[in-house]
């Protein structure tokens, strides 16, 4: 919509002008109204040539690197975070991820044709353990200082351009609410390539003192990625995309041992 997209513009343009500099600025052509076409309104952002090596979790240097670009963005978005309040949503997880689960589980039915019944209702156990523990401390997202977070931290919206400068980039979802929210769901997109190592993850500095938080530790443990995977394959009926299966069953079946392992060590520190 013109609004989503005046906002994006605003946001970048704050951004920039608050000491933020790697990421994109949108660009105005001379033109009146911006571009419509077929029901969206398009933008026009700043081009960043990329490196020849794409940016991946695999590396530990990245995954350092992307924490590191992650803590400078909330130190500037909190210093305006008031200015957005009322033009974006605020970050509401437990009711969110209490949706999520109510969705996979609607969809077990069909699940089971594809994974094994033990494994489906440990899914559901494991998010269900996550949520109650997090309604009873929430002490940890209600307390903790607001910022603006980005809300979609996954590897393919941090670009490292042609110098080898790390960027930040697509807004889309942006929302109001405590920096660990934002730290949570990069914890679930770099675990798998920590191997659900809890010590692997307790080495990253940023994580140190949040690994003593209970309502972290929970929070944690909610399959958030295979969740939202496997409802939007089935939303989307996409079975037979083998590289989008191959991807799902590997999430669910294939580092299912590791996970178990990683959630039995969070259910023993939360005792």
């Amino acid at each position: 919509t013109n609004k989503r997209l005046r906002i994006q513009e605003a946001f970048t343009s704050t951004l920039r002008s608050e000491g933020f500099a790697k990421t994109y600025l949108f660009v105005h052509p001379q033109m009146k109204d911006p571009l419509f076409f077929e029901g969206t309104y398009f933008g026009c952002m700043e081009y960043i040539p990329p490196n020849k090596t794409p940016f991946s979790f695999q590396s530990q240097k990245n995954r350092q690197e992307g924490l590191e670009l992650l803590e400078q963005f909330h130190l500037v978005t909190s210093s305006f975070e008031s200015r957005y309040r009322t033009l974006i949503a605020k970050g509401i997880i437990v009711e969110k991820w209490r949706d999520r689960e109510t969705i996979f589980s609607s969809n077990l039915k069909t699940l089971k044709y594809f994974i094994n019944e033990k494994i489906l209702a440990e899914l559901v156990d494991w998010a269900n353990w996550s949520l109650n523990g997090m309604e009873t401390d929430r002490s940890l997202f209600v307390n903790e200082p607001f910022c603006i977070l980005h809300g979609d931290v996954a590897h393919h919206n941090f670009l490292r351009d042609s110098k080898g400068l790390l960027h930040l980039i697509d807004f889309d979802l942006i929302s109001i609410g405590p920096a660990s929210l934002d730290y949570l769901q990069y914890a679930n997109r770099i675990l798998p390539s920590l191997d659900w190592s809890f010590e692997r993850l307790s080495h990253f500095s940023h994580y140190q003192g949040l690994l003593n938080e209970k309502a972290f530790l929970y929070a944690l443990a909610y399959p958030a990625d295979i969740f939202r995977e496997w409802n939007r394959l089935i939303r989307e009926g996409t079975y037979r995309d083998q590289h989008k299966y191959n991807q799902i069953m590997n999430l669910s079946v294939g580092q299912y041992y590791s996970r178990k392992k990683f959630i039995d060590t969070l259910k023993m520190l939360t005792k």
